[in-house]
C-alpha cells in the first residue's frame, strides 16, 4: 500500500466514495436513527457500503463517522461510546479497503455554534475533535477528510487538533451555497486562501450544490492555492417526495462534470448526497481515460461518443434534411424569426392571427417562448404544434429545464417530435421566484448543458440511459448565448460545452450594444456554430429601463437609454419609432457577422416586429401592404 501522499506528488487524478448515507438509506435505515452507531450495531451493512463503493473504482473510501462527534452523539444518548463507534468505522472501512484502497477518516462539522457566534470556545471546539481523530487514528486510516463545513474559524480547529497529533494528510472541503459562497458569506477564492495557510494537503468543496456550482467555484479557487484540489458535489438539488429526499443528477451527468472538475484543476473527484456506486462508476471511466496513471484500475475504456453508440439500424436525419429553418442555416443562408409569447389563456386564435402575418411577411420561423420570466402561459409546446398546424409556419419551440424532470422531458420531447415539431433552443429557464408566483418549486434535475446532451442522444435514437428508442428523433438543435453576460469566461466556457454536447446553432440575448455582440463573436470564433442576434425593438424608455435592470444578461447602453428618454418625453409614437429605429440600427450593425436575427415582437405585437426586417434589403423588396400598420 502507498502512502496517501505520493498521490500529492503524482499526476494522476484519484477517485472518492459517493455518499454512505445515501446507501445506507436506500438499504432500509430510516434517518430518525444515528447512521454512525450502525458501525457498531450493523457492521456488515457498513462494510456492504464501502465494498460497493470499492467495486465500482474509488480509490479512497469515507469511513462512516460524518456525526460520530460527542455534540452529535448526543442526542441518541451514544456519546459515551464514541470512541468505540470511530475505531469500528476505522476498522470496518480498512477491511472492505484492502491493500488497494485508502482509508479516509471522515470528520464533519460539530453542530454548535463556536466562537464569536456562539458559546462554545476555539479550544473547547478543538478538543471535540481531537476526541473523534484520536479514535480515528487508532482504528487505522490513512488520511482525513474534513467535510461540509460552513465556517471557517470551526475548520480551523479541526485542522488544528488534527495536526496536533498526526502529520497524515488532510483534505480540507467547505460546503457552499446557491450564491457561491458559505452560509456564513465566505468566498470559495477566500476560504481556499485561508486553509492553504491553515496547512491543508487538499483543499476541496463538497455537498451544498450540484456539479455546476461547485464548477464555478473551484476555477476561482484555482487561482489562489497551488495545492492539489477536490470536488465531491451532490447529485443535484434534493426533491422531497412523500417525505423522502430524491437526488436526480444522473450517473451520465455527474460523470461529465468530474472531466469538467479536472480540466479546472481538480486531482480528486467523488460525489456526496445522492450519489450512488453507479456514479461513482461512471466517474472513475470518465476520468482515468485522461488520466496518466497506468494500474490494473486503468484498464476501463473511456466512454463511447452518441455517434459510436447509435444501434446499427438506426439512420441519423443530416442536420440539412430536419427542417427548412435547419435547411437554411447548414446553407449558409440568413434566417429571419420573430419571438412571440404563448397566449395567456385556453384561446390562441389571436395569437395564430397575428402570426400569420409573419408567414404572409415571409419570416422563416416563429419562435416560442416557454415560460419567460417564468409566466404563467400556454404550454410552449402546444402552441408550437398549433403555429405548424394551423398557420402553416415553422416554430422554432424554445424548451426549458426548470419544470420538469428527465422522465418529463423526455417524454416531452418524444412527443413533440412525434407531433412533427423540429426546431429546439433549449435554454436552463428562469427560476419561479422572479414569476408571479415565488413559492412555485422548481425541477433543474440538468441545465440546457445536460438537455443538449440528451436530445443529441435522442437525434442519435438513444434514450438518456443510451438505450435504443426505435426511430430517432429530427431535432435541429439550438442553444441560449449571452454575449452581456457578468462572467463572460464562464459563459464561453458552457457556451463549448454546449457546442460539444450537440448544438448546432445558437440566439442569443436581446443585443443592444453591437460593439459587444461583435467583441464575443471574436472570443468564440473558433466554435463554429452559427449564431443568431436577438433583436428587441423598445417601445418606451421606462421599457429600456425595464431590459437594462431586470431582464438578467441584457444591456441597454446609455446611448440608447437616452435616445430613448429623449424620444419618449415627445410620446409614445415617437418612443416606438425610436425603439424601432435602434433596431434597424442595430441588426444592420451586426448583419455581417451573424447566421440570422430574432426579432422579439414587444407586448406581441408582430406588426413593429416586422417593421425591423426592412432594414434588409430582401424585405424592403418584397410588398409589405398586407402588414402595414395602418
Amino acid at each position: 500500500m502507498k502512502n496517501f501522499r505520493e498521490l500529492l506528488d503524482s499526476d494522476s487524478v484519484y477517485v472518492f466514495d459517493g455518499a454512505v448515507g445515501t446507501r445506507l438509506y436506500d438499504k432500509g435505515v430510516y434517518i430518525n436513527r444515528s447512521y454512525d452507531e450502525l458501525n457498531l450495531t450493523a457492521p456488515d451493512l457498513v462494510r456492504e457500503v464501502h465494498e460497493e463503493y470499492a467495486a465500482a473504482g474509488a480509490d479512497i473510501i469515507e469511513t462512516n463517522t460524518f456525526g460520530a462527534t460527542r455534540h452529535k452523539l448526543q442526542p441518541y444518548g451514544l456519546e459515551t461510546k464514541l470512541r468505540d463507534i470511530n475505531i469500528a468505522a476505522a476498522r470496518i472501512a480498512r477491511e472492505a479497503a484492502g491493500d488497494k484502497v485508502f482509508v479516509a477518516g471522515a470528520v464533519g462539522p460539530l453542530g454548535l455554534r463556536i466562537e464569536p457566534l456562539g458559546p462554545t470556545s476555539f479550544d473547547e471546539a478543538k478538543e471535540m475533535f481531537r476526541e473523534q481523530v484520536e479514535a480515528l487514528l487508532e482504528g487505522g486510516v490513512d488520511l482525513f477528510v474534513l467535510e461540509t463545513f460552513s465556517e471557517l474559524p470551526e475548520i480551523e480547529q479541526a485542522i488544528r487538533a488534527i495536526k496536533e497529533i498526526s502529520d497524515l494528510p488532510i483534505v480540507a472541503q467547505m460546503a457552499i451555497q446557491m450564491d457561491g459562497k458559505t452560509t456564513f458569506g465566505t468566498s470559495p477564492d477566500a476560504f481556499a486562501a485561508r486553509l492553504d495557510e491553515l496547512g491543508a494537503d487538499v483543499i476541496g468543496l463538497n455537498c451544498g450544490m450540484g456539479p455546476n456550482h461547485v464548477l464555478t467555484a473551484l476555477e476561482k479557487m484555482r487561482l489562489v492555492t497551488s495545492k492539489s484540489l477536490s470536488a465531491q458535489p451532490n447529485a443535484g438539488l434534493p426533491r422531497d417526495v412523500q417525505g423522502r429526499q430524491f437526488y436526480m443528477g444522473s450517473p451520465e451527468y455527474m460523470a461529465e462534470f468530474s472531466r469538467r472538475f479536472v480540466q479546472s484543476g481538480a486531482k480528486f473527484v467523488g460525489g456526496c448526497c445522492g450519489t450512488t456506486p453507479t456514479h461513482i462508476k461512471l466517474i472513475a471511466s470518465a476520468i482515468r481515460a485522461d488520466s496518466p496513471r497506468q494500474t490494473a484500475k486503468a484498464f476501463v475504456k473511456q466512454p463511447a461518443t452518441v455517434a459510436e453508440l447509435t444501434p446499427e439500424d438506426v439512420q441519423v436525419v443530416p442536420s440539412e434534411e430536419r427542417s427548412n429553418w435547419a435547411a437554411k442555416i447548414a446553407r449558409g443562408e440568413f434566417v429571419t424569426s420573430v419571438e412571440v409569447l404563448p397566449p395567456k389563456g385556453c384561446d390562441a386564435q389571436k395569437t395564430l392571427e397575428s402570426i400569420a402575418l409573419l408567414k404572409e411577411a415571409g419570416v422563416d420561423a416563429v419562435n416560442i417562448p416557454d415560460g419567460p420570466r417564468a409566466q404563467t402561459r400556454m404550454s410552449a409546446q402546444a402552441t408550437a404544434v398549433l403555429v405548424e398546424q394551423k398557420v402553416g409556419i415553422e416554430a422554432v419551440l424554445h424548451y426549458c429545464c426548470r419544470d420538469r424532470n428527465l422522465l418529463g422531458m423526455m417524454s416531452d420531447l418524444l412527443g413533440a417530435s412525434a407531433l412533427g415539431l423540429h426546431n429546439l433552443l433549449i435554454i436552463t429557464g428562469d427560476p419561479p421566484k422572479m414569476g408571479p408566483y415565488p413559492d412555485a418549486t422548481a425541477v433543474f434535475d440538468i441545465d440546457s448543458i445536460g438537455l443538449t446532451n440528451m436530445v443529441n442522444k435522442l437525434n442519435h435514437g438513444l434514450d438518456l440511459g443510451n438505450n435504443p428508442i426505435g426511430l430517432p428523433t429530427a431535432f435541429s438543435i439550438g442553444v441560449g448565448v449571452n454575449p452581456g453576460a457578468v462572467n463572460l469566461e464562464e459563459e464561453i466556457r458552457r457556451f463549448e460545452w454546449k457546442v460539444e454536447a450537440g448544438a448546432e446553432y445558437a440566439i442569443t440575448q436581446p443585443v443592444f450594444d453591437t460593439e459587444q455582440l461583435r467583441t464575443f463573436l471574436d472570443k468564440i470564433s473558433h466554435v463554429k456554430i452559427p449564431i443568431v442576434a436577438g433583436i428587441w425593438p423598445l417601445v418606451s424608455f421606462r421599457n429600456a429601463e425595464f431590459l437594462h435592470n431586470e431582464v438578467p444578461g441584457v444591456n441597454v447602453t446609455p446611448e440608447i437609454l437616452e435616445r430613448m428618454r429623449i424620444a419618449s418625453d415627445n410620446s409614445k409614437e415617437a418612443a416606438r419609432e425610436e425603439g424601432i429605429a435602434i433596431a434597424r440600427e442595430s441588426l444592420l450593425e451586426v448583419e455581417d457577422v451573424i447566421a440570422g436575427v430574432q426579432v422579439s415582437a414587444p407586448f406581441g405585437n408582430v406588426k413593429y416586429a416586422l417593421q425591423v426586417f426592412d432594414a434588409l434589403e430582401e424585405f424592403q423588396e418584397r410588398g409589405k401592404e398586407a402588414v402595414s400598420i395602418q
